[in-house]
């Protein structure tokens, strides 16, 4: 059987080449690398039972070792982990050492107790997807290389965009590479839109302006920056007590930009905040937008999923109104890193934003029919009409999904939400969110029951994410103490197989800790047990 190298093309010595064997190569690593994968899981699986009692299992390694992960800084970590990369092939057996290595010192993000980040393990029809996915190879650039997939990506997309309300004839969205990536996509879309002479001339002297809350995503000064705006064109709006922008604040700074010779043309609210998980009122925010004829985009790469749930959706009440929405399934829904949708109200209005002809690539018109008496519309370099056809024409569909996309290469990610779907249904995925804001609600009842903490968040959270101190000592001169508590006992945790997160705050650091779908009310009752247990061993 074929394990170094044997698939790549060679001849005998008769000179005739050999018969490929790719397929039975293909099969012997997947399945030597399937099972070290399968024991990975396993292991979390098995560690999940003793959570409760505030500490994983331990396990055998180089350094404190749980399921969760064996930690060592980045300095130990190079001369633990052997990254050459060889002269000649180690085949199957070098593969497999690293694949060993690469799974003994990463993070288990299925363990019970990986509550760090937005986001955490995928499942087993999201390991599927990944490996059809890998298989296919393919670029989602042209309708010719990509048919399946194409036609998957857009019909998820739909079905996306119309559970948000954006049922017009031409809803729908397109993939993107990260919320980041939609974040900026739509605010491209937007100028080019809204002043449609800055494709080719420019700003020509505008100063365009965006507007995000307070506590938005910081991707927006990114944008800006990239975009050439500069970060200061973005204006942070105010937010109440419970970090929702403030509509009439909004309304009043749009007044101001203009009465200061600026071009406001864009408002981001936010359906689930980094920090809280707040959600902005987008009814009230849509009606300063209308009013001002602003673009509304609603950055939902947190919350957005909430779509998914009876019980939850109502906080994007007025999420319909958006000409644009991004949001992250591989956050919430627990589908494979990346997969992040822009979606929009007409999708002629991402055309009209973001298309650029290129003859070498685009073949076909955009409504998916072949060229009309071989007359190619996407042609460039020549002084011809047809060379820059008007971004008035009347497009219906777009088959070609690069030319909705600032990127060329892009990789099939819809069908990672596409087949989870499948496998669990609307309601099975709505089923999985509530499950997630149960667990939510009942680590902010435990918090906010025991007179050790403090909590930061709202009961329920607005999200899934959990904001609070330990022992927290009041007045501002607290400040220094209160953020190392929080960062010593978020680092001793790690030991104990337990991973949060932490933010800053009027008061100090304090801890954040996001659940999921998958996050049992055991786990969080064993957290708080694991924080009292450090904290009260600490010496401050």
């Amino acid at each position: 059987m074929a394990t170094n190298g044997a698939s790549l093309p060679s001849r005998s010595a008769a000179g005739q080449q050999k018969p490929l064997q790719r397929a039975d190569e293909a099969d012997d690593l997947l399945t030597a690398v399937k099972d070290s994968v399968i024991q990975f899981i396993r292991s979390a699986d098995e560690d999940a039972a003793t959570k409760v009692q505030g500490h994983g299992l331990q396990q055998p390694g180089k350094g404190p070792r749980t399921v969760l992960v064996e930690h060592h800084p980045p300095k130990k970590l190079q001369q633990l982990l052997d990254v050459t990369l060889p002269g000649q092939g180690q085949g199957k057996d070098g593969v497999l050492r690293m694949v060993h290595d690469v799974l003994q010192y990463s993070v288990n993000t299925w363990d019970q107790g990986f509550l760090d980040k937005l986001y955490a393990s995928t499942s087993p029809v999201g390991l599927a997807a990944d490996l059809l996915l890998s298989s296919l190879n393919t670029n989602l650039h042209v309708y010719q290389v990509s048919p399946a997939l194409t036609l998957i990506e857009k019909q998820t997309s739909k079905a996306l965009a119309a559970l948000f309300g954006l049922k017009r004839p031409f809803a729908g969205g397109v993939s993107q590479p990260g919320g980041s990536a939609a974040n900026m996509s739509s605010i491209v879309i937007a100028r080019n839109c809204l002043h449609p002479e800055t494709k080719t001339d420019g700003y020509g002297g505008k100063r365009f302006v965006l507007f995000t809350s307070a506590h938005g995503h910081y991707s927006l000064e990114k944008a800006a920056q990239i975009c050439g705006f500069g970060s200061g064109a973005v204006r942070s709006v105010a937010v109440d007590g419970k970090g929702c922008m403030r509509p009439e604040a909004l309304d009043a700074m749009i007044d101001e930009a203009v009465k200061a010779g600026e071009t406001p043309f864009y408002v981001n609210a936010t359906a689930g905040t980094t920090v809280l998980g707040s959600f902005d009122p987008l009814d009230r925010i849509a009606d300063v937008c209308q009013k001002h004829k602003l673009w509304l985009h609603v950055d939902g790469s947190w919350g957005g999923p909430v779509i998914f749930s009876e019980k939850q959706r109502y906080k994007l009440k007025g999420v319909e109104r958006a000409d644009s929405v991004a949001l992250c399934p591989h956050k919430m829904m627990s589908v494979p890193l990346t997969c992040t949708f822009l979606l929009g109200k007409d999708m002629r209005e991402f055309h009209k934003g973001m298309t650029l002809p290129a003859g070498y690539l685009f073949h076909a018109n955009n409504d998916g029919d072949e060229p009309v008496d071989g007359k190619d519309d996407s042609v460039v370099g020549t002084e011809t009409p047809e060379a820059h056809p008007s971004q008035e024409h009347d497009v219906k569909e777009i088959w070609d999904l690069a030319d909705l996309t600032p990127q060329c290469g892009r990789r099939g990610d819809s069908l990672k939400l596409a087949l989870s779907w499948i496998y669990y249904g609307t309601a099975g995925l709505g089923a999985y969110i509530d499950t997630a804001f149960d667990t939510a609600a009942h680590l902010a009842t435990l918090i906010a029951s025991n007179s050790k903490f403090s909590l930061v968040s709202e009961d329920p959270p607005p999200c899934l994410q959990i904001c609070f101190y330990f022992e927290k000592q009041a007045g501002v001169k607290h400040r220094d103490r209160n953020s190392k508590v929080t960062e010593e006992i978020t680092r001793k945790l790690i030991p104990r197989g337990f991973m949060t997160d932490y933010a800053p705050g009027e008061e100090g650091k304090f801890f954040r800790v996001v659940v999921n779908g998958q996050t049992r009310k055991g786990t969080v009752e064993g957290l708080v047990k694991a924080i009292e247990e450090v904290g009260e061993s600490l010496k401050m």
